[in-house]
C-alpha cells in the first residue's frame, strides 16, 4: 500500500469540515501529499401539488457567488501551511461530486468531516458522510466534529 499523493476535502464551511480540512493538511504536509478542497451545493428545488419552485437565474448566480467566496475564503485561511491547496466548486449533490472529483483528479484518500447524528435527527437529516462512504471507489477517513458532539 502506498500513502496518499492526493487527498479530497469535501466542506460545506462548518466548523467540523474545517477540523476535518485540518486534520487533512496536517496529514498531508506529513506525507507530502496535495490537497483538493471541494464545495458541492445544490440549487433548491421545491415541489407543490401544483408545480415547484426552481431557482431562477439570479438565486443561481448569488448562490455560485456566495460558495465561491466561502471557498475561496476557507483556501486563504490556510495557504500559509505550505501544503499544496487546489479548489474546486461543483453544482451536485456533494457525494456525486466527491465521487466525480475523485475520479477526474485521481485523488487517493477523501476526508469528510461528520457530525455523529444519531436516531431521529440522522434519520431525518440524513449523512453526507455515510452517502459519501457508501459510494466512494476510494478509502474514506472521517473527521468528527468539535469535541465529538452530535448536533
Amino acid at each position: 500500500m502506498s500513502l496518499p499523493k492526493r487527498i479530497l476535502v469535501a466542506t460545506d464551511f462548518s466548523e467540523t469540515s474545517d477540523r476535518a480540512l485540518d486534520y487533512a493538511i496536517d496529514l498531508a504536509s506529513r506525507i507530502g501529499a496535495s490537497v483538493v478542497v471541494l464545495h458541492a451545493y445544490e440549487l433548491p428545488i421545491v415541489g407543490f401539488p401544483d408545480g415547484a419552485f426552481i431557482a431562477s437565474a439570479d438565486v443561481a448566480t448569488r448562490m455560485a457567488s456566495a460558495a465561491q467566496n466561502g471557498l475561496d475564503a476557507c483556501v486563504a485561511a490556510r495557504i500559509a501551511r505550505g501544503v499544496e491547496l487546489k479548489k474546486v466548486l461543483k453544482q451536485d449533490a456533494p457525494w456525486d461530486a466527491v465521487n466525480a472529483v475523485a475520479k477526474e483528479l485521481g485523488i487517493d484518500l477523501v476526508v469528510v468531516g461528520t457530525h455523529g447524528r444519531r436516531g431521529l435527527a440522522h434519520a431525518l437529516l440524513g449523512s453526507v458522510a455515510e452517502k459519501i462512504i457508501r459510494t466512494s471507489t476510494v478509502p474514506v477517513l472521517t473527521v468528527r466534529g468539535p469535541n465529538g458532539n452530535a448536533r
